[in-house]
């Protein structure tokens, strides 16, 4: 798009000896005339324009006047990048004008010589109009100018100023046309004058309009005066800026020049920056709602702040400590939703299970609503990855109607990110709670530290040691941050810490906080999370709605069981979206697609199945025992392997075993042989046969004391050659003294073992109330045993017969005293 500019340097200057306007010929006229357009430009009566039209409306009016030596009026459209103004979008003052020559270039852009005969007030649309084609025509009125008494003094010298600022301006601007000021200096009509200045001049169109619309030509005068004498100000005080910049610029500075010309600008047209911010500052400390030490910090360090200079450096560093003094919210709090009803529809609305946080909530809610002043408590939830630790946080905020933030620690190893920089150094800023509560705008948001287990530690400091102050309800209506220099009362903030390895945190932090443990979901509870929340989330984002896609509860638990292995449901929302996308390619050719799932067409889009869990396989090999064993994923079946073999006694353990599962074996084979007598073992089996004792899946890393009591009932089963009964597991700590002690992991490992298909399950008394927590519908069919001593399970997990073909003793003989020990562990319970 071009504009309809002329060039002042190619301008024709043509000066009338007369201000008498040429009487056009109103036959050719008309009572209506065709509307030329100018974009940010006007033409003046008596004034020769170039003007070259880049609109083909525009170039046919100018060729159609041209030929037929008629008339055009030329206005100014309001809009410059309108390119078919109507009647509504130009100004109701324009310029009755002539063609006078039309060139075209070889690019078939017309220009144009026109010349204004008169003023002319738009009075309506005519009837050529044609706004298809760009054209607008319109009816008029002429315009008189009514010129001053001859001799009016006033007017003369107005005219004389006109002539003498206008010079003035072209003398110290040095960029008009040499030519044009020529024509300034030789013109003795007041009428053109006027009309050449204005055109020529940089004035504004708005203004250049409003001088062409007044009739007098007195108040056209004046009004030019007023608008030369302020651009004559503005020329004057950019020589005297560029005046004063020169003197303090060295040639290292140069580069800055503009910069500075534009500050010093500022400052002498009165809108000094730096004032205004200061005034803006002082308003807002009049209303703050802060302590009285904020307040009495913030009225020193600002009577300071105006004693220093704008270009000094102190400048800026004590305008932003004033800044952030009065960002602060200090004692401004949201109110809390008190409604334990509404709390806990939120809660169980945003997560299934986590009944343990959502019942610590909902009490630390209810106490406070009874006391008012009550202190936020500091909770930690550890678990594994993807179980909504994080997002948990976010619905707790919800629920409170709270402000949420929250902090990743993840790889954080300056203490200064929590207590923040001292103002001593360049670049210093807050910590990151400081700048949190900055940006939730509020004293008492829900504040989530996210991977608190993952902070660093260096020479830089112990961030984890900086958060003892933070996290200590005791200590933390004080917290000091090395930026502000004054004390901020963290109490109202809820703190939530999240966590997946709890021993990585050091145990001054561990004893500031309440332990929260959230578990892995088992496949019912992976199941549910789906129906409610993963797949309606899912379909959404991907546009489809429940009718498109149809998943039953089994497919979805085949989705689950060999496409996932995880304790929280991350990889199960990949999965199931990558399930969904292969939908949505069919539902985008017909609407009307429904695409019922089938484990067959699951394998058929994902491919086969990436994982498989250990199931139950029977067998009457004496040694051969499934324990229950604790994983990320959630609990499994770990079998273990005891072989004799002929040799001289040696125990060798395989499987990538850890050191506190070596110990449990040694610690199981040291008990067995104490107890020999009782178990029918012949103390000549020890020394005559090598042991050998198998972990299967020898790739991947196992450890831990939970399987003391399965690797004792493997030697005992394998020593005695009695096989193990069918369809039972176990898990359990041994001592030397027989013991059996309670482990973790019960709910991931029960669960584990009946979806493997075991029917029994042995453990510890006081693993007990971990059963007791478990949802019913989790553990129907599954039938528990609590042991106290070892000795205990030998008649209830092991057959009362050996396999028929028995490892023997070198010499053939077999243990005689078998028979007899049999019968022996059947008082072993009561004993």
């Amino acid at each position: 798009m071009k504009n309809d500019m002329p060039d002042s340097k190619e301008q024709f200057i043509h000066i009338p000896e007369s201000d008498e306007l040429e009487k056009p010929d109103w036959q050719k006229v008309g009572q209506e005339v065709l509307v030329l357009p100018l974009r940010n430009n006007v033409l003046f009566p008596l004034v020769i324009m170039p003007v070259t039209s880049g609109r083909a409306a525009s170039a046919e009016i100018i060729k159609r006047t041209y030929l037929n030596g008629g008339y055009v009026i030329c206005v100014t459209q309001k809009d410059p990048s309108n390119d078919t103004p109507g009647i509504s979008e130009i100004y109701e003052t324009g310029t009755l004008a002539r063609v006078l020559s039309v060139t075209q270039s070889e690019g078939g852009t017309i220009s144009a010589a026109v010349e204004g005969i008169m003023r002319v007030k738009i009075t309506g649309e005519g009837s050529m109009s044609d706004a298809a084609n760009g054209f607008l025509s319109v009816s008029y009125k002429p315009q008189r100018d009514y010129y001053p008494p001859e001799g009016d003094r006033e007017f003369i010298t107005l005219v004389s100023s006109i002539k003498e600022i206008s010079l003035s301006i072209a003398d110290m601007n040095g960029n008009y046309n040499p030519n044009a000021v020529l024509a300034i200096r030789n013109m003795r009509t007041p009428g053109f004058l006027i009309s050449f200045i204005v055109t020529n001049f940089d004035i504004s169109t708005e203004d250049k309009n409003k001088i062409l619309a007044i009739n007098s030509v007195k108040k056209r005068a004046l009004e030019l005066t007023g608008m030369l004498t302020s651009e004559q100000e503005k020329v004057r005080l950019k020589d005297d800026i560029q005046d004063k910049v020169k003197r303090v610029i060295d040639k290292e500075q140069r580069d800055y020049f503009l910069n500075q010309q534009i500050k010093t600008l500022q400052k002498e047209l009165g809108g000094d920056a730096a004032a205004n911010q200061l005034e803006e500052l002082e308003k807002l400390s009049l209303s703050k709602n802060w302590p009285e030490y904020a307040k009495k910090a913030f009225e020193k360090q600002f009577a300071r702040l105006k004693t220093i200079h704008p270009q000094s450096p102190d400048f800026a560093i004590e305008l932003s400590y004033c800044q952030t003094l009065l960002e602060l919210p200090w004692l401004d709090c949201t109110e809390d939703d008190f409604t334990i009803e509404s709390a806990e529809k939120v809660l169980n609305g945003d997560h299934y299970g986590l009944e343990k946080v959502k019942e610590r909530i909902l009490e630390y809610l209810a106490v406070l609503k009874l006391k008012k002043n009550l202190k936020s408590p500091i909770l930690c939830l550890y678990g594994p990855p993807g179980v909504g630790k994080t997002s948990l946080g976010k619905s707790i905020a919800k629920a409170l109607n709270r402000k949420y933030e929250r902090i990743s620690l993840g790889g954080l190893y300056d203490e200064a990110e929590i207590r923040g920089h001292r103002r001593t150094y360049i670049g210093a800023m807050p910590g990151r709670i400081i700048k949190s509560i900055k940006k939730a705008g509020s004293s008492n948001p829900v504040f989530v530290l996210d991977e608190i287990d993952k902070i660093d530690s260096n020479f830089h400091g112990d961030p984890a040691s900086a958060l003892l102050e933070v996290l200590d309800p005791e200590q933390n209506t004080e917290f000091h941050d090395n930026y502000l220099d004054l004390d901020y009362d963290l109490s109202n903030v809820l703190f939530i810490a999240t966590a997946n390895n709890i021993n990585k945190i050091s145990a001054a932090l561990l004893d500031r906080m309440e332990m929260i443990e959230v578990s892995g979901y088992v496949t019912e509870e992976k199941l549910e999370i789906l129906k409610r929340h993963l797949l309606p989330k899912i379909l959404e984002n991907h546009g489809l709605n429940p009718e498109n896609f149809s998943l039953s509860d089994s497919e979805a638990k085949f989705l689950i069981d060999n496409y996932t292995r995880e304790s929280g449901v991350r990889e199960l929302s990949t999965v199931l979206a990558s399930l969904v996308r292969k939908t949505a390619v069919k539902v985008a050719s017909d609407l009307k697609y429904k695409d019922v799932i089938t484990e067959s067409n699951i394998i058929q889009k994902l491919g086969k199945p990436k994982y498989q869990h250990d199931g139950y396989f029977a067998t009457r090999q004496p040694g051969v025992i499934p324990g229950l064993a604790w994983t990320s994923a959630g609990g499994e079946l770990l079998y273990i392997e005891a072989l004799l073999s002929n040799g001289n006694g040696t125990l060798n353990i395989t499987g990538n075993v850890g050191k506190v599962m070596k110990e449990s074996a040694e610690i199981a084979v040291n008990y067995l042989c104490a107890n020999e007598e009782r178990l029918g073992i012949d103390h000549r089996m020890f020394k005559e046969f090598d042991l050998s004792l198998h972990f299967p899946e020898g790739a991947v890393p196992k450890d831990g004391p939970s399987a003391g009591i399965t690797i004792f009932t493997s030697l005992a089963s394998v020593y005695t050659q009695r096989p193990v009964k069918p369809r039972i597991a176990m898990t359990g700590e041994l001592t030397l003294s027989g013991r059996v002690l309670p482990v973790g992991g019960i709910k991931e490992k029960i669960l584990g073992a009946k979806r493997a298909g075991i029917k029994k399950i042995f453990m510890s008394v006081e693993n007990r109330r971990d059963i007791e927590e478990i949802n019913p519908l989790y553990i129907d069919g599954l039938e528990f045993v609590y042991v106290k001593t070892a000795m205990e399970l030998i008649p209830m997990v092991l057959e009362e017969e050996r396999v028929k073909n028995h490892v023997k003793l070198k010499d053939r003989k077999t243990i005689n005293t078998y028979k007899k020990n049999v019968d022996t562990d059947k008082n072993i319970v009561s004993q």
